[in-house]
């Protein structure tokens, strides 16, 4: 008799599905996400705590300075779109914490779309978007703020700072799988986010800004969101009415081009993080 050999390892690989496969395999990963929330709430404490911090800062501390009440009309839907923006550093730490504990090695293993674990972790971090918008628009109307038109219009208005949040994911996504811990994922999404975020009208009017920041913020995804933003909401486009914003084709039509840069972020950080998953 031939000595034995010990067999070989094989993994299964991604199961061969449809739609409906992927679709589960994606929920399962969610739940597995918000389940993790749910066990430890303190997790949203980032997603609620930080945005009431800038809340009180900008229109309280500054908005004497700026605006008054005028300033706080025109704050809120700037914190949305910010606030969308930073909580996409839960998915970059999601991920980076998966991959160092060895959690995407072990689903590698088993039968299930590679890509669901990565759209799991955004779809999850869509649901504490809401969560934190929910809280903010509480806030708002708590301090002052008040949304002036329609109820259709203020729907479409969420959905819309939803699907800028959820691009931003994509692109933390990537960051979360490039980096090898959680901590680094954390300071490169500050890096990533803290530009767009205050290169923009999100908190002062961009025609404020000196003329390259200003080019800049213009044509600035965060800014053409605010924008649509306070316009579905009926609220002051400039908190100075003296101060008249630059007209550029993404001012002219926030909406559009905040659909068209999300969805182009979505593709392109989906094949980047796909790529980047299947070096892991």
């Amino acid at each position: 008799m031939t000595a034995g050999v010990a067999d070989e390892v094989v993994y299964p690989g991604p199961r061969k599905g449809g739609p409906i496969e992927f679709a589960v395999d994606c929920g399962v990963m969610t739940w597995r996400n918000l389940l993790t929330i749910i066990r430890i709430p303190q997790l949203l404490l980032g997603a609620t705590v930080q945005p009431l911090m800038f809340v009180v800062m900008f229109s309280y501390v500054l908005g004497s300075t700026l605006g008054g009440d005028d300033y706080r009309q025109f704050l809120i839907p700037g914190i949305f779109a910010q606030t969308v923006a930073f909580n996409a550093a839960y998915t970059a730490i999601g991920l980076a914490t998966d991959t160092k504990r060895g959690i995407i090695d072990r689903f590698k293993s088993l039968p299930t779309a590679r890509i669901a674990l990565v759209v799991g972790r955004t779809t999850s971090d869509l649901v504490i978007n809401i969560v934190g918008l929910a809280i903010m628009t509480g806030v708002g109307y708590a301090i002052g703020w008040r949304i002036h038109g329609g109820v259709a219009d203020a729907i479409g208005a969420y959905l819309l700072v939803l699907l800028f949040g959820y691009a931003i994911s994509w692109a933390g996504a990537v960051i979360g799988l490039l980096v090898d811990t959680a901590e680094s994922a954390q300071a490169a999404m500050m890096i990533f986010v803290f530009p767009i975020a205050f290169i923009s009208s999100a908190f002062v009017a961009s025609a404020k800004l000196p003329a390259p920041l200003r080019f800049i913020a213009d044509w600035n995804p965060m800014t053409s969101v605010a924008r649509a933003l306070r316009e579905a909401f009926g609220n002051p486009i400039s908190p100075n009415p003296a101060v008249v914003e630059p007209h550029t084709w993404a001012s002219a039509h926030p909406a559009l081009y905040t659909v068209i840069a999300s969805i182009a972020l979505i593709a392109v950080c989906s094949q980047l993080a796909a790529a980047a998953f299947a070096r892991r």
